[in-house]
């Protein structure tokens, strides 16, 4: 029998899911039948396993160890809760899941293994958004922190995302905690996952937990000033409970719902992707914001810890990019630092936050990617990542949420909506201030992950004098670390005139990611806008060519 025949034997004897088992079975028959395809589909299965790192877990659906599904959920939960266990006593976990498929059966038997192990076991009463998890982490006091989600990865995936309480203050792990707990799964797999210590013995958390986010989250609002006319689409996640009635305690009122959009389903039936950031995820949004003559367009992902924001545009709609809403968000907590503090961005993001921190008197802090990282600078006020990510209330959550960061929109706008204003005004009147800021993003998916390492090497190998008509004045390598970050597979050129260009793979998805940001002090507010907008615009071109 052959290592992926006998691997896979091996695991369909301890694998407690019909659908998986039912799958494995067939893989199984077709590859001891000589069908290549089998066998080859076994290999990809078995041939390697999702590693547990700061992201936790994610992968999609399917029987492996290469594969989300219960059996590398079990030996995870067993593997986190060793690790707990080795460092304290008497360990406590809150466990929460999102709308996905197994989401709720991966977090039950998470909680079943936890209360096994000897870890008081908390679990949500129901799918919930991530920010809720977030929260529990630190309103509950406990060591730990799981949410079952996969975000807004495409709808074949799920994930096991890890916090940690205690001196993390509710942040997700960071080096080299992630290697400590995949030692510790690594151990936990090497048994059956039958021999496992089961108990019924969890909590099942109780309505306080949610009434408490709630009540804190619409106080992000204060004075909103009135209510301005919006829609809400959860993008067929788990926001829309939570979100209605955060909406509704802060004063917003009850806002148009996309329809068919508005309530969990793992099939994400309308979307090719369920990212507000992905090409029409937002059209359903943006036409039931005409037909309704909204002026404002709110989205969250499926598991609610981002946020997209649109604008009216002429005749359509523009939706904000991440570093826009950045702008003004930012802007925002700063005239209300009154008593001093930090404002973060990881170094993908744009520059903007840094000037905005030193036009205000604040400390800035410029992290790696990701909100692990972005939550732990000290005396943090606001903290965002290009990718709609954005922590507006550290106190209460150590992650970026996109129903706080929703209300604070929505606080923002009624502000201006009093003055007759817009959030289009607001980001003229920061760029009168400090300078006017434009970026983009270039997304390369691809479908061999090899490609990706082979583009970075090309780069590194080959770099450009030029982007477009740009020359490049130099260029910083993160390869082997760089000024105080460890090393990360990261390149950032440097063009004539101080723009900035940023190539690094997605940690989530099979994708090269490029992140251009210019900027220009020529003008007014709205002429330096455009005028950014400009470099951005042929920096896109150039490096389109150059990768392509």
């Amino acid at each position: 029998m052959s290592a992926p025949l006998g691997a896979a034997r091996a695991w369909l004897e301890q694998d407690p899911d019909p659908v998986t088992r039912a799958e494995l079975e067939r893989l199984l028959h077709d590859a001891e039948g000589g069908v290549i395809n089998a066998e080859t589909e076994l290999r990809s299965r078995f041939g390697s396993r999702l590693t547990f790192g700061t992201a936790g877990l994610r992968g999609e659906l399917g029987a492996g160890p290469a594969r989300m599904n219960r059996v590398l959920v079990a030996q995870a939960a067993s593997g986190f809760a060793a690790f707990l266990l080795s460092r304290e006593e008497h360990p406590s976990i809150v466990i929460g899941y999102d709308g996905r498929t197994n989401s709720d059966v991966f977090a039950r038997d998470t909680a079943e293994l936890m209360a096994g192990a000897g870890v008081r076991a908390i679990l949500l009463p129901r799918a919930l958004p991530t920010p809720v998890l977030a929260f529990a982490v630190r309103h509950l006091g406990v060591s730990a922190g799981v949410m079952v989600t996969a975000s807004h990865n495409p709808p074949r995936d799920n994930g096991y995302k890890v916090y940690l309480g205690g001196a993390d203050a509710g942040s997700q792990i960071v080096a080299p905690t992630d290697a400590e707990i995949q030692a510790r799964i690594l151990e936990a797999a090497e048994r059956d996952i039958r021999l496992f210590s089961r108990s019924g013995d969890f909590e099942i958390a109780g309505e306080e937990v949610l009434d408490e986010y709630v009540a804190r989250t619409a106080a992000i609002a204060g004075d909103s000033g009135g209510l301005v006319p919006f829609v809400y689409t959860a993008m067929h996640g788990v926001g829309w409970e939570t979100a209605r009635r955060v909406f509704d305690v802060a004063g917003f009122g009850e806002p148009v719902v996309v329809a068919d959009q508005i309530e969990p389903d793992p099939e994400f039936p309308t979307v090719a992707f369920p990212n507000p950031e992905e090409p029409g995820a937002m059209d359903l949004a943006f036409a039931t914001a005409t037909r309704v003559g909204a002026e404002l367009v709110l989205a969250n992902d499926p598991d609610a810890d981002r946020l997209a924001v649109a604008v009216p545009d002429g005749e359509g709609w523009r939706r904000l990019s991440g570093n826009e809403v950045g702008v003004l968000l930012g802007w925002r907590a700063a005239e209300r630092a009154h008593g001093g503090g930090t404002l973060a961005a990881s170094l993908v993001s744009s520059p903007v936050l840094r000037t905005i921190a030193d036009a205000h008197g604040l400390d800035f802090a410029e992290t790696l990617t990701g909100f692990k990282w972005i939550s732990r600078p000290p005396g943090l006020v606001f903290g965002f990542e290009e990718a709609l990510g954005y922590l507006v209330d550290p106190e209460k959550v150590r992650d970026k949420d996109g129903i706080s960061a929703a209300v604070a929109v929505l606080a923002l706008a009624a502000e201006l909506r009093r003055n007759d204003r817009t959030l289009d005004d607001a980001l003229d009147d920061v760029a009168e201030r400090i300078g006017g800021f434009a970026s983009t993003q270039i997304s390369l998916r691809v479908s061999d992950l090899g490609e990706i390492p082979r583009m970075m090497r090309e780069l590194r190998e080959n770099p450009p004098t030029h982007v477009g008509s740009l020359a490049v004045d130099r260029i910083d390598d993160f390869a082997e670390g760089f000024g105080d970050f460890g090393p990360t597979d990261l390149i950032r050129l440097w063009t004539e005139g101080g723009s900035r260009i940023i190539l690094r793979p997605s940690g989530t998805e099979p994708k090269l990611k490029i992140y251009i940001d210019a900027t220009s002090t020529d003008g007014d507010g709205r002429a330096r806008r455009r005028a950014a907008a400009a470099v951005v615009a042929e920096l896109d071109e150039g490096m389109r060519r150059l990768v392509g």
